[in-house]
């Protein structure tokens, strides 16, 4: 049984929850969040909570409880207060500048690596700090991890794209005799 698919999803004030189908949309200061969810879960949505109850006691409309309890949190949250994540780009010579709807990298290839920015995020890159902002928390977590994955961080000096807060596992190097 889910924890977290049992327990009542408070709504605050200022966020409004609607339900058309299977399509629940919130709407909060921030902007508008809308997600498709499986007919699986029955999903109630009184005047300040939402409730999760399973249809079938199957394993799999188990392992949907909670995920969708996850994901109305994460969206009535973002709708709140955006999500953002922070890059920090390290290595001579590496750059990033935001250029339009476009981010534009030096990161020691022969030629300049230019990622796309998608709809509803902010991205902001003051010296090597790169900010990821937006409302939904998949689409930050997912596209930050794109650009990451553009020039991973190496283990011997630490040089690429690594998010604020995490530590490099460095290794020794080679020894001379």
């Amino acid at each position: 049984m889910s924890r977290i698919g049992k327990q009542e999803i408070q709504i605050p004030k200022g966020v409004k929850i609607s339900k058309a189908g299977d399509v629940i949309t919130v709407t909060g200061s921030k902007g508008t969040l809308t997600k498709s969810f499986r007919d699986d879960i029955d999903i109630v949505i009184a005047e300040d909570k939402i409730n999760l109850n399973i249809k079938r006691n199957d394993k799999f409309s188990k392992s949907l409880w909670g995920t969708y309890a996850s994901h109305l949190k994460n969206m009535i949250a973002g709708v709140e207060t955006p999500y953002q994540k922070k890059l920090i780009l390290e290595g001579i010579g590496f750059k990033s500048e935001v250029k339009g709807k476009e981010i534009h990298f030096a990161l020691g290839f022969s030629h300049p690596v230019i990622v796309p920015i998608p709809e509803g995020l902010t991205v902001t890159a003051e010296k090597n700090n790169i900010t990821v902002t937006g409302i939904d928390k998949e689409l930050v977590g997912s596209f930050t991890a794109a650009v990451r994955a553009k020039k991973k961080p190496e283990p011997y000096k630490g040089k690429g794209m690594r998010y604020e807060g995490e530590v490099i596992r460095r290794k020794q190097g080679k020894k001379t005799v």
